[in-house]
């Protein structure tokens, strides 16, 4: 007969504490670059790598490449996915899975107030060093664009996976979630609004939330005995 706990204990659940361990261990050390009172120098390094020798206000690549980078990270923003997530849930309402509408919606919305109390903890300016290419309101670390992205993203795709057939599919949709999470945090330093640290550290906290989340919902559908919605 077979150990219940080892039973549980399988290698996406192992895959999946090991990403909480490495992204809350990932934010604790970017936060010390954070709260110094100069930037570190990997953060200077990248930030002008992505513009112009000696001009600051130009970004490297040719002048389509601004353009692209301000849509992917529109892919980021609350109000893109706040819209998802809202039609998501509905979506899942509708087929009455009311058990996951409500793990995502909870993850999308905690994981945007954990990104704001961040913010507020850690209350670093934005970088000065190039010219910001999108417009910015609120403080710099962790990306919110980056956190979000990871946790929404991450989320709607862990979600979706256990409902798709095929181990195929199933990266290929992991992937696709991860690829836009990576993708929309580089649109924040080409756009000179955040420090490559505060995009890492939003990737760090997004990917540890979201797995964090999925932790939780497989261990609520175990309880339950139910396979169709947790």
């Amino acid at each position: 007969m077979k150990n219940p706990l080892l039973n549980w204990i399988e290698f996406p659940v192992l895959l999946a504490g090991l990403v909480i361990a490495g992204g809350l261990w990932g934010f604790e050390e970017l936060m010390e670059a954070a709260l110094a009172t100069t930037p570190h120098a990997f953060d200077t390094e990248i930030l002008l790598a992505f513009r112009e020798a000696g001009q600051p206000d130009n970004p490297v690549g040719p002048a389509w490449l601004e353009g692209a980078m301000r849509d992917i990270t529109s892919l980021g923003s609350v109000s893109v996915l706040g819209l998802v997530t809202v039609a998501v849930t509905i979506y899942l309402l509708l087929i009455r899975r009311q058990g996951t509408a409500l793990l995502i919606f909870v993850a999308v919305a905690g994981g945007q107030a954990l990104s704001s109390l961040l913010k507020a903890g850690v209350d670093r300016p934005r970088p000065e060093l190039v010219s910001h290419l999108a417009d910015v309101a609120t403080l710099s670390f962790p990306s919110g664009h980056a956190m979000l992205s990871a946790v929404t993203y991450l989320t709607l795709g862990s979600m979706a996976a256990r409902f798709l057939p095929g181990r195929t599919t199933k990266i290929y949709v992991l992937a696709l979630a991860v690829l836009t999470t990576v993708l929309v945090g580089i649109s924040r330093i080409y756009l000179g609004v955040h420090w490559p640290s505060d995009v890492l550290a939003g990737w760090c906290a997004g990917f540890a939330w979201a797995m964090l989340c999925w932790l939780a919902a497989r261990t609520l559908q175990r309880r339950r005995g139910q396979g169709d919605d947790a």
